[in-house]
């Protein structure tokens, strides 16, 4: 679940399909061909700028620099830095990253929250991932890319939560006039006359990944393999307990997880 994306190649390939030379806009996907390349390339020059100088010291210099694209059309279709950056977020979002599905609640929260560690651990990918993140305290538009990036990546952590009800692992919600029994009863706390029970499946993934961001982003501590087990532990505490477990549908805010 980490910023730095493909290779320029693999990019293309994924997007192979089409071509166009409108100017891209952040949330939208855009066809493959020339236009493809180009924003791999910018992608990876935009990364690597922020790693080495971050984002006080990236310039559309140093991004036509090292992308081989003229700063002329870097201007004409991203118009700044601030754009270059929203921009390799949202390239970033466009992969075929999905979440893991080891056979067990336990298992796939585990196998998510070591996979954080990864991402910000890995030398080959650390860097930059970091640096994006970084980026999104310096950059209202970086952070607002940033928020809709981890938006839509805990929105595909969602069926992660609905293959553990179907499973049983969690409870699912009761339907009219039939109250559950056992642990299911204190998870769902169910009440007849209130709105049927729900899942906050947005809210339990990222339980998994915040204390790793904050040791990682917060306090600059390390983080392991051992702190991720601990992590989606508690994550998998704090569900079976009903602490995800809401009255009625999950409210939608803005930036966060539907």
């Amino acid at each position: 679940m980490h910023l730095s994306g493909e290779t320029a190649n693999e990019k293309v390939n994924e997007n192979a399909g089409g071509t166009g030379d409108g100017a891209p806009t952040p949330g939208t996907r855009r066809p493959g061909g020339r236009t493809a390349r180009t924003r791999a390339a910018v992608r990876d020059a935009v990364l690597a700028g922020l790693t080495e100088h971050g984002y006080p010291g990236l310039t559309v210099e140093y991004v036509a620099e090292h992308s081989g694209v003229h700063k002329t059309t870097l201007y004409r279709r991203w118009k700044d830095v601030e754009g270059l950056v929203a921009d390799a977020l949202d390239l970033a979002g466009e992969d075929s990253w999905v979440p893991p599905d080891t056979g067990s609640l336990e298992g796939d929260l585990r196998a998510l929250a070591r996979e954080v560690v990864a991402s910000f651990t890995d030398p080959a990918v650390a860097a930059s991932g970091s640096a994006m993140i970084a980026a999104g305290f310096q950059s209202e538009r970086a952070a607002a890319a940033l928020r809709a990036y981890y938006a839509e990546r805990f929105a595909r952590c969602e069926v992660i939560v609905e293959r553990a009800v179907h499973r049983g692992e969690l409870p699912a919600a009761p339907g009219p006039g039939r109250a559950p029994t056992g642990a299911a009863a204190d998870a769902a706390r169910y009440d007849d006359s209130a709105p049927h029970s729900t899942i906050d499946a947005g809210a339990l993934v990222r339980s998994v990944s915040a204390p790793l961001f904050f040791r990682l982003f917060i306090t600059r501590e390390p983080v392991d393999d051992a702190l991720a087990d601990q992590a989606a532990a508690a994550a998998l505490a704090a569900a079976r307990a009903g602490v995800f477990t809401t009255r009625g549908p999950v409210d939608t805010i803005p930036g966060a997880a539907p």
